[in-house]
């Protein structure tokens, strides 16, 4: 008879539906040691997202070492999401954004013999965003709290076919708040709505991520599509030359290098919404000479790449030279390709 029961247990479990996400756990003054504990996702490895997490991309995301990025959005049940034409979108308390950093196997079969390496939370908590990351074991059963950052060695198939050995960096708490500040304040970067203003492939088929967050009731006061701005996406060969290289500079150095980023002191505006050519580098004299500015005159020199400081800092791995200078230790060969172009071809 007991195992009967214990049977009959068993086939009861299996068909039990999952937890559902721990907000309180996320709200909670201290983070907790173990991915696990929040129950974002219904598995061991951080594959199956739990209910309440909705996946989204953005049109043109930053760089990381070619890492491959799945991102999820979590809203408190019943809390929406506000729209905001520029800037993150206004996220209620307990909006929780997950990005989960992984390689496969060869860069050239993306899906394929995937390995995480880490997981960043961001976590509207009631004095402001929280930033946590976590990182992966080896059996890919857990992932563990590391505020200290990490150094953790990732060998991969490049895109041309070669052996491609990465000293991947998950940065430190400290790190985290250097990239995510504005105006001395942690904030997300991506969500933003012209960032979101692109489609989907969701497992019901492609939509614009606007359209679905409202239809799924996660976003209020959203305009018309046709009256929300959209970045471009950097590999779209349909697009403007010139919005690509704007979408790619916004999604690389955008951050920082805005009025109230970390780099403001510099002058140099690399947002999407920055205008003036100056503030954008045209024809701008660095506000302070150095090593970093490899004895160029200028951030950009139109017609010009090689005369440009942007493309040749970009084009840097040396510390105090590269930009950006966190987040990447490779060079984005293919980014750098589209910067040089774009600098080819912009007009004096």
């Amino acid at each position: 008879m007991r195992r009967l029961l214990t049977l009959l247990s068993a086939i009861l479990c299996l068909g039990a539906a999952p937890a559902p996400v721990d907000l309180t756990a996320l709200l909670a003054a201290a983070p907790a040691p173990n991915l696990a504990a929040y129950r974002l996702f219904k598995d061991k490895a951080g594959k199956e997202p739990n209910e309440g997490l909705t996946p989204y991309g953005l049109n043109t995301p930053l760089f990381s070492d070619y890492a491959e990025k799945q991102r999820y959005l979590y809203l408190p049940p019943g809390r929406t999401a506000h729209y905001r034409q520029k800037g993150v979108l206004d996220f209620p308390v307990g909006t929780t954004l997950v990005k989960t950093f992984a390689y496969p196997a060869d860069l050239r079969s993306p899906t394929r013999a995937v390995r995480a390496v880490e997981t960043r939370l961001l976590i509207r908590k009631k004095q402001g965003w929280e930033a946590q990351t976590y990182v992966w074991n080896s059996d890919q059963t857990a992932a563990v709290l590391k505020r200290a950052g990490a150094r953790i060695p990732v060998q991969t198939i490049g895109k041309d076919g070669q052996t491609l050995a990465i000293d991947y960096a998950v940065p430190n708490v400290n790190q985290c708040k250097e990239c995510h500040s504005l105006g001395g304040v942690m904030t997300p970067i991506g969500p933003k709505a012209r960032n979101l203003n692109g489609d989907y492939a969701y497992p019901a088929g492609l939509e614009n991520q606007i359209t679905h967050l409202q239809k799924a009731g996660l976003l209020v006061g959203a305009p018309a599509l046709d009256k929300i701005p959209r970045s471009a996406n950097w590999v779209d060969q349909a697009a403007p030359l010139s919005d690509r290289g704007r979408a790619y500079l916004d999604a690389n150095c955008g951050h920082c290098h805005n009025p109230r980023g970390a780099a403001s002191n510099s002058g140099l505006f690399l947002t999407w919404e920055t205008e003036k050519p100056s503030q954008r580098g045209i024809g701008k004299r660095p506000v302070a000479a150095g090593r970093g500015s490899g004895g160029l005159e200028v951030d950009i020199a139109p017609g010009h790449p090689d005369a440009s400081i942007l493309l040749y800092r970009m084009a840097s791995q040396e510390p105090g030279i590269m930009m950006p200078e966190l987040g990447r230790t490779l060079v984005h060969q293919e980014g750098l390709d589209l910067i040089r172009e774009y600098l080819a071809k912009m007009p004096p």
